[in-house]
């Protein structure tokens, strides 16, 4: 069981609201949803009752509640002890992440270590989040923020961070991709779609060819990463489907339109991940205590 997801049942059983907790600790309801469910699925019973008031514990979770506290309590102050023993750490980190990431989810964790560490050197590079998995693999860097692959290798760790979910984008301006958008029932077998080369994203994206029984779609372009995905459909090349956030926070997102899909894509998990061995290691190990402390 996480440190992080009994963090999240003690702020609702104080908060009473799953909401309430969700926006403390920087999460989607889903995602808060998930780690409860999780705990949930551990203990075999459930922990809360909700309805339209509000949150309460259910006898199981009233029993639950003191391990909780006495292990969280345990957590920080073993959490403080290392933390006066690591406040001079000094050396560098290497980061990995998408553009995107870089100011939709990494500045959060940043500016609290480095507030923490000031004198560690933290080397960030972004590119493509297919890429992420392989570069801690290959010490290219030492963490990445990432999706979750559906077969992580058992020599890396997962923090999980939130739940990224999808949508269809299609370019607003005149051109044959929304032209064939127009025809009911629509014909996706020859509406060009712009896709990423590959990642998480691109697995969904699969997947919903298969659920839509789109054997050979027609591919426009494949593109590393996502960012560069946005404009191409705004210029009407194509359409996408791609993860909320990076749409959210493209600079072109009111020249495209969302597609309402009669079968949705399904989300995947982002987070850290690192090399299990690699775990020991001082700086990531107080990099890695940080993300439990934040969630």
């Amino acid at each position: 069981m996480e440190l992080q997801s009994l963090k999240l049942f003690l702020d609702i059983s104080q908060t009473q609201s799953f909401i309430r907790t969700a926006e403390k600790n920087h999460l989607s309801a889903s995602a808060l949803s998930r780690h409860i469910q999780r705990m949930e699925q551990e203990i075999g019973q459930p922990l809360f009752l909700r309805d339209n008031r509000q949150v309460i514990l259910t006898e199981a979770g009233q029993q639950f509640l003191p391990f909780a506290q006495q292990t969280w309590a345990s957590w920080q102050q073993i959490q403080r002890k290392l933390s006066a023993q690591q406040a001079d750490l000094e050396g560098e980190l290497k980061l990995f992440c998408s553009v995107t990431a870089s100011y939709s989810h990494l500045p959060h964790i940043l500016s609290k270590f480095r507030q923490r560490y000031p004198k560690i050197d933290i080397q960030l590079s972004t590119g493509d989040p297919a890429k992420a998995l392989h570069n801690v693999q290959s010490l290219t860097a030492d963490l990445s923020l990432t999706g979750k692959p559906e077969n992580l290798p058992p020599n890396i760790a997962f923090h999980y961070i939130d739940d990224i979910t999808l949508s269809m984008i299609a370019p607003r301006i005149a051109c044959p991709a929304s032209q064939l958008l127009q025809q009911q029932p629509i014909d996706w077998q020859n509406v060009p779609f712009i896709l990423p080369v590959d990642g998480p994203a691109r697995k969904r994206i699969d997947h919903w060819f298969k659920l839509q029984k789109i054997k050979h779609p027609k591919i426009y372009a494949m593109v590393e990463g996502h960012e560069a995905i946005v404009p191409m459909v705004a210029l009407g090349c194509g359409v996408a489907l791609l993860p909320d956030v990076v749409v959210q926070h493209s600079p072109v997102k009111n020249q495209i339109s969302y597609l309402n899909l009669p079968l949705s894509a399904h989300a995947f998990e982002l987070g850290i991940c690192v090399q299990q061995r690699r775990l020991q290691e001082p700086i990531i190990q107080a990099f890695w205590a940080l993300l439990a402390d934040l969630n």
